[in-house]
């Protein structure tokens, strides 16, 4: 029997110079120096989920200072967001070769947690990110910075 782990709202953070979101050959969003995030949400999640990651988004200290340490978080260095929906993030892997997305969000409870972790990230951040299109096909240009890729979720608060 094979046994799922608890897992829950999902984000994948990369560092970037810069990143963009292209839908049908239109450039829908872009920014230069800051995170492109990623965002996957699971059926169970709710506020608290959205409260604690852009949380730890915005404080997460992933640039670096004047001596190359990465000691400085996204509003020290005046960086830009750009938050992307990516149900993926939700794949269950761990039997056969073809991921299952039954834990993934369906749209229509999705669709407002994603609008309201951009607010609150935007809140957060003290500016407006850019975004995705959510449900779109999208075609995700960046230039990852480091590289640095971070992978947050949250359920891991005591990891």
């Amino acid at each position: 029997m094979c046994v799922i782990p608890q897992v829950s709202m999902r984000i994948l953070i990369q560092r970037v110079r810069q990143a963009s979101v292209t839908v049908d050959g239109e450039c829908k969003a872009q920014i230069g120096a800051g995170l492109l995030v990623f965002v996957g949400i699971e059926a169970e999640d709710a506020t608290p989920d959205i409260d604690y990651l852009t949380s730890k988004l915005i404080h997460l200290r992933i640039f670096d200072d004047t001596q190359g340490v990465m000691n400085l978080s996204v509003t020290d260095v005046d960086g830009e967001l750009l938050i992307v929906s990516q149900f993926t993030l939700c794949a269950v892997t761990a039997k056969g070769n073809r991921p299952s997305y039954i834990r993934a969000a369906k749209p229509e409870q999705s669709r407002p947690l994603y609008d309201m972790f951009c607010l609150r990230a935007s809140e957060k951040l003290g500016k407006t990110v850019q975004t995705g299109i959510f449900g779109a096909d999208m075609d995700i240009a960046l230039i990852n910075n480091g590289p640095v890729t971070l992978w947050l979720d949250s359920k891991s608060k005591t990891c």
